[in-house]
C-alpha cells in the first residue's frame, strides 16, 4: 500500500496535516547584549593586543574588535564576546548558552562583575595619571598611552595556571603549552552555541588535581607540580583567589606553594585579582623599559624607585611593559668569521 494511502487510512481517512510556515517556531532571539560602560580614555587597541598575545588555544579567541572566550559558572557553560561600542563610552558583550543552559539575571550578573574586573572598567584614569605624576618617566609614559588598564582576567585559576606555564619561556611558548593543556583536560563546548575557534572551556581545578601535565606537555615536572599544588590549595580553600584580599595575603599564601614564587604570585595578583600595587619586580620587561641608556637596574633597586608610585604600582608595570613593547629589537652584530 502506497505511504500517502497508509497515512490517510490511520488517520480516519483524513489527509495528514502540514504545518503551515506560519504556525512552526520561529528561533530564539540571542539576548541583547550587556551594556560595560567606563571612564574615558579607554584604550582597547593596548587591551586587544595584550589579550591577543596571551590567549589560550581553544578557550579564547581575539580578532580585531572582538574578544570571545569559552565560560563555567557554577556548572552552566557558554561562551561570550566583547566589542567595543563605537558609538559610546562602553563595551557590549553578548552571551551564548551551551546545551540547555539558560541565561538568567544571575549569569548576566556574574559575567558583567567578571567583565568588568577583566577589562578594568572601574578604574579612574585621571586619579592614576595623578598617583603616578611623582616619577619624571613614568608621568611621561602615561601622558603618552593615558587610557591603559590593567589587562585582567575572566578566571582566576585559569590565569594562575597561564602564569605558571610561562615561567621562564616566551610568551609564545606559554601560549602553545596552554593551548595543548585546554586540548587535553578542558571540556568540549557544544558546537552549536561555540564562537569560531572556541572549542573547549579551560580545566578547572578538579581536572588538574591529578593529571599529569608535565608527562602531557612534556615541561618540565617541577611547573606540573605547582600547576597540581595550585589545584588543590583551590580546592581546599575556594577563597584562595577571591577578590578582597589583601596583597600581602595573596601573595603569602601564593608564595606559600610549591613552584611560586614573587614574580607569579605579583602577577597573578596583578592580572586576576585586579591588586593596583602588585609590582613583579623581577620582570625582564620591567627592568628593560627603565634602562634609558645607564643599563637596567635591579629589581631591588626597582622596588626602591617604586615606592614613588604606590599605591598604583601595577598601573606603572602596564605602562612599562608597553613601552617595552614598542621599543624596536636590538639589532644583532653579525660575528666575524
Amino acid at each position: 500500500m502506497p505511504g500517502d494511502l497508509r497515512i490517510v487510512w490511520r488517520n480516519g481517512g483524513r489527509r495528514p496535516r502540514v504545518p503551515s510556515p506560519m504556525t512552526r517556531p520561529s528561533p530564539v532571539p540571542d539576548p541583547p547584549p550587556l551594556a560595560l560602560p567606563y571612564r574615558p580614555p579607554f584604550d582597547w587597541a593596548h587591551l586587544e593586543a595584550f589579550f591577543a598575545d596571551h590567549a589560550s588555544p581553544g578557550a579564547e579567541v581575539v580578532v580585531p574588535g572582538r574578544y570571545a572566550r569559552s565560560i563555567r559558572l557554577d556548572g552552566w557553560q557558554g561562551t561570550l564576546a566583547v566589542e567595543p561600542d563605537p558609538g559610546a563610552d562602553r563595551l557590549l558583550a553578548r552571551i551564548r548558552a551551551t546545551g540547555d543552559g539558560a541565561i538568567d539575571d544571575a549569569v548576566r550578573a556574574a559575567v558583567t562583575a567578571r567583565l568588568r574586573a577583566m577589562f578594568d572598567l572601574d578604574a579612574d584614569p585621571a586619579a592614576v595619571a595623578a598617583g603616578l605624576g611623582r616619577d619624571a618617566l613614568i608621568a611621561a609614559l602615561v601622558r603618552r598611552r593615558p587610557g591603559l588598564r590593567l589587562p585582567g582576567a575572566f578566571d582566576a585559576f585559569e590565569l594562575a595556571v597561564r602564569a605558571i606555564l610561562g615561567q621562564q619561556v616566551s610568551v609564545a611558548a606559554a601560549t602553545r603549552l596552554a593551548g595543548r593543556l585546554v586540548a587535553a583536560f578542558g571540556t568540549p563546548l557544544a558546537e552549536a552555541a561555540a564562537e569560531p575557534g572556541l572549542t573547549h572551556v579551560f580545566p578547572a581545578p578538579e581536572q588538574l588535581v591529578e593529571a599529569d601535565v608535565s608527562f602531557v606537555l612534556n615541561m618540565p615536572r617541577a611547573r606540573g607540580r605547582a600547576i597540581r599544588g595550585l589545584a588543590a590549595a583551590c580546592l581546599a580553600r575556594p577563597d584562595l583567589l577571591a577578590p578582597g584580599r589583601s596583597l600581602d595575603d595573596t601573595v603569602a599564601d601564593l608564595t606559600a606553594l610549591p613552584g611560586i614564587g614573587p614574580w607569579t604570585a605579583h602577577y597573578v595578583a596583578l592580572r586576576a585579582l585586579g591588586h593596583t600595587d602588585a609590582l613583579p619586580a623581577s620582570d625582564l620587561g620591567l627592568l628593560r623599559a627603565l634602562d634609558t641608556g645607564a643599563g637596567r637596574p635591579s629589581p631591588a633597586a626597582l622596588l626602591v624607585r617604586s615606592a614613588a608610585w604606590r599605591p598604583w604600582r601595577a598601573y606603572a608595570a602596564i605602562h612599562l611593559w608597553a613601552e617595552d613593547a614598542a621599543r624596536p629589537a636590538p639589532e644583532l652584530t653579525p660575528r666575524l668569521p
